[in-house]
């Protein structure tokens, strides 16, 4: 059996739990409350991979250059990015970064021209939401093909990063188990990484719009302790699953510093480490 080739999360102590990374080719969800460090966790991904293969980071919630602002907080440099909203108006001639972020802004401007909303019948076409799925997956295939991701896949590695995927069904909670089935049916490439946020309801327990879990090959789940009980912010993570790979089962306690990201506080990173060298032989791909 050949080894499994892994992509970074960008947060050591979390490679580290996973055996060195998460499976090429898997998706990855990421739950919990909001402010509990989902996006700074993608941020933090990204910047571990952008260097070396094609990255699409795909935000619902915040506009393109919030995006890159928010990165340069954790050390993260990604101001040659590029804005798929700019490549579509002529802005960008040729891209030459291996980043290209969609946000839900430029998606309102964008899906006119993706899914060439014209005249039919001497009528305008009826156009569509910028959160509909068909335009989302059509923003990220046209990602696709300008940054050359190809339909079979291929020896090039890529990440995906959707963050988030509750305003994607937002209309109706009840449809998040279809379209997460369709959003992955669609965009599958064998040399595609995908890595997706989802809110965390504390008051129901359970994430927001019933069975996006189930396309997931691993869940890596965040959240807060009480603070009403503790009378300060501590925030927790649990890999609750992870196909194709062994990985840590305990929860571990972390905490968000300028500059440096996800902390681990506890267990220590020895522990952590011991832990991967005594079940794993492997390395992070693009460390």
């Amino acid at each position: 059996m050949s080894e499994i080739r892994r992509i970074s999360l960008g947060v050591e102590w979390l490679d580290y739990a996973l055996q060195g990374g998460v499976p090429r080719g898997t998706w990855t969800l990421i739950t919990g409350e909001p402010g509990v460090g989902k996006s700074i966790l993608c941020i933090q991904a990204v910047g571990a991979s952008v260097d070396a293969m094609p990255v699409v980071y795909v935000s619902t919630e915040t506009r393109f250059y919030d995006v890159v602002r928010q990165t340069r907080q954790f050390g993260i440099d990604l101001s040659d990015a590029v804005s798929l909203t700019e490549v579509l108006t002529g802005k960008v001639k040729e891209v030459k970064s291996n980043l290209m972020i969609i946000d839900l802004f430029g998606l309102a401007r964008q899906y006119r021209e993706l899914l060439k909303a014209g005249e039919e019948g001497g009528e305008k076409a009826r156009a569509k939401s910028p959160l509909s799925m068909e335009v989302v997956m059509a923003a990220i295939e046209k990602a696709y093909e300008v940054l050359g991701v190809t339909e079979e896949g291929g020896k090039k590695d890529v990440l995906v990063v959707i963050d988030s995927l509750a305003p994607l069904w937002a209309h109706a909670p009840a449809m998040a188990r279809l379209i997460t089935y369709r959003l992955r049916q669609r965009l599958y490439r064998s040399n595609v990484t995908v890595i997706m946020t989802n809110q965390y309801a504390p008051t129901t327990g359970m994430t927001f719009g019933f069975g996006a879990e189930h396309i997931a090959d691993a869940i890596i789940h965040m959240w807060f302790d009480s603070v009403e009980t503790t009378k300060e912010i501590r925030r927790w993570l649990i890999i609750k699953k992870a196909r194709l790979t062994n990985h840590y089962r305990k929860a571990m306690r972390f905490d968000i510093e300028p500059g440096k990201g996800l902390v681990l506080l506890e267990p220590g990173i020895d522990e952590l480490r011991k832990w991967f060298e005594s079940n794993s032989k492997g390395r992070v791909s693009n460390e």
